[in-house]
């Protein structure tokens, strides 16, 4: 677990980090202008992105506090599958933080009709954001904007190299491939071909159904069909989804079944793991441990030729808890958010956390940059559920973490899970 720098360094720090911050420009914005308090105030950002603790602490909020004396703030990070509800918890008892990370869509906008976010559109950093940043963290008519776009992630499978080229192994491009490469890594003494399991349930839905269903869904059309009621989880494409994430099953490591996310990243980073589902938010930890280097390859498309599609999801907003007794300084943090200089530190200090804002940003890290690279051939998409299909009691979003990790445990087929996946659906429109 991170922890945070003891306040002594970070006083010390705060005359390097504000000479850097401003060596930028010769004038800095209203954001990023020097104000000093008579008194400290605390503000505290929940998270559920603990592994990014040491990086916040230490190199980004130093730089704001450093341009705002007097202000400290505190990231507070919460195990991502208990954020949502800690978070819920803690906002209704009034002892959330000032600052809150924004899942997208539908949880956040839950909070904000429930009064607990406050409305930030007229804040003027806002205007550098496009509409679909913006769409991820506003009411469905666009009016009011609650939590500030901070980023994206890309999915892809992480690859160890070395592992690759001593098997003489190429990147695969088709199902067809994908498949013939876990079969030839199977075959190899000690080694497991793909590292996830299912004792968390969410890896199976968010890196393994979100990764490659795309692909027979068709993106944005299958997404926004399920939608509208043009098309229904029990089509062909969808089912088919279910059916690639099964073929998964026989190159999972033995017990996977009790296999945790942790449990996941350490197979693979100890290299009994050649392949590894996820996305980019994983660069920063896997390139601090490994002692291999590094690929990425994206989702198979079914045949060659066909159009791909990537999962290029708005993963990140910050919102002000509306209960704050900070507002003014929380407001400070937020337009702060706004900046270049923060999309330059979100960017490169977290690479694979790409800033949504439009300022010119320099990726410097080669694996991220190779994330990018697929954007760049593929069509973007985001998360299946993300968007109106989770509103309802069960939230679909949540029923495919367990509907998908059912199907890679073989308790329910590819079809019973489409089935109960529309059932959800038709639930929520009556």
């Amino acid at each position: 677990m991170f922890l945070t720098m003891n306040k002594i360094h970070k006083k010390i720090l705060t005359i390097f980090l504000l000479t850097h911050a401003l060596s930028d420009a010769s004038i800095a914005s209203d954001a990023e202008k020097q104000v000093a308090y008579d008194r400290p105030v605390v503000l505290t950002l929940e998270s559920w992105r603990s592994e990014d603790a040491k990086i916040w602490n230490n190199e980004i909020l130093p730089v704001f506090e450093a341009l705002h004396p007097g202000i400290d703030v505190v990231f507070s990070p919460t195990k991502p599958t208990e954020y949502n509800a800690a978070l819920n918890a803690r906002l209704d008892g009034n002892t959330a933080g000032d600052l809150i990370s924004c899942r997208p869509f539908d949880n956040s906008l839950e909070l904000f009709h429930r009064g607990h976010l406050l409305d930030i559109t007229q804040i003027d950093g806002m205007k550098h954001f496009s509409d679909v940043a913006k769409s991820a963290w506003s009411t469905d008519d666009g009016d009011a904007t609650f939590c500030i776009p901070v980023a994206s992630v890309l999915h892809g499978f992480f690859y160890n190299k070395n592992i690759f080229s001593k098997l003489d192994i190429d990147k695969p491009s088709t199902e067809a491939e994908f498949f013939d490469v876990l079969k030839k890594l199977d075959k190899a003494s000690g080694l497991t071909p793909l590292a996830i399991g299912t004792k968390d349930q969410w890896e199976a839905a968010t890196v393994g159904l979100n990764l490659v269903g795309p692909q027979y869904w068709e993106g944005e059309n299958g997404r926004l069909g399920l939608i509208n009621g043009s098309k229904a989880f029990t089509d062909p494409q969808f089912v088919e989804a279910f059916s690639v994430l099964e073929r998964w099953r026989p190159y999972l490591s033995r017990g996977y079944q009790a296999q945790s996310y942790s449990d996941s990243q350490s197979l693979f980073l100890l290299e009994r793991a050649a392949i590894y589902p996820g996305g980019s938010w994983e660069i920063s930890g896997f390139q601090s441990e490994a002692e291999f280097p590094i690929g990425v390859f994206r989702a198979p498309v079914k045949s060659e030729g066909e159009s791909c599609y990537i999962s290029d999801h708005t993963d990140i907003g910050i919102a002000i808890n509306s209960r704050t007794a900070h507002r003014n300084e929380a407001m400070l943090f937020t337009e702060w958010l706004t900046t270049q200089s923060f999309a330059n530190l979100l960017t490169n200090k977290l690479p694979g956390f790409f800033a949504l804002s439009d300022h010119p940003v320099t990726v410097d890290n080669p694996l991220a940059q190779e994330f990018l690279g697929l954007r760049t051939d593929c069509m973007s998409t985001i998360r299946l559920a993300s968007q109106i299909l989770s509103r309802g009691q069960p939230s679909l979003g949540n029923a495919l973490w367990t509907l998908s990790a059912e199907v890679l445990n073989g308790t329910k087929s590819p079809l019973e899970a489409a089935l109960d996946s529309q059932n959800i659906i038709e639930g929520q429109r009556k």
